[in-house]
């Protein structure tokens, strides 16, 4: 009885909260708007869907940046054109809860170039910000 109740309490934490359906397709939303606006070469666009804010995260190539016009630097810096960018392509595998406002989504995505194309996966979070989910910590890795 006592490893019960001590596995219920351990699990509380996780059976407080989840993300509804409608804060799930509010994220997808935000993932679809990105990829629309990657594949018109629109970084600008693109970077809506993050935290505008010096916490931002950006992890990628074993190192960390911090912050919003760091992150959309390296974009640019990374992506010079239309043609380095590429056509985008993201799968979502899960989105789940980290906390009662926050999420985290796992994924892949495929970039389509005419000289190389690249790949890789990623884990973001997001955070429920004034009515609206923004990445606030982006993990992603290239094959």
């Amino acid at each position: 009885m006592k490893f019960t109740i001590i596995l219920l309490i351990g699990a509380m934490p996780f059976l407080s909260f989840s993300q509804s359906q409608e804060d799930q397709d509010a994220i997808r939303q935000v993932m679809a708007l990105q990829q629309d606006a990657w594949n018109v070469g629109d970084l600008e666009t693109f970077m809506a869907g993050y935290w505008k804010s010096e916490e931002l995260r950006f992890t990628s190539s074993g190192r960390t940046s911090m912050g919003w016009q760091k992150t959309l630097d390296g974009y640019k810096k990374g992506y010079p054109t239309i043609e380095k960018m590429g056509k985008l392509k993201f799968e979502i595998f899960d989105i789940y809860p980290v906390e009662e406002k926050s999420a985290a989504l796992t994924g892949s995505f495929y970039l389509t170039r005419s000289d190389e194309d690249l790949s890789g996966f990623f884990t973001l979070i997001f955070r429920k910000i004034d009515g609206e989910w923004k990445i606030i910590s982006d993990m992603t890795c290239s094959n």
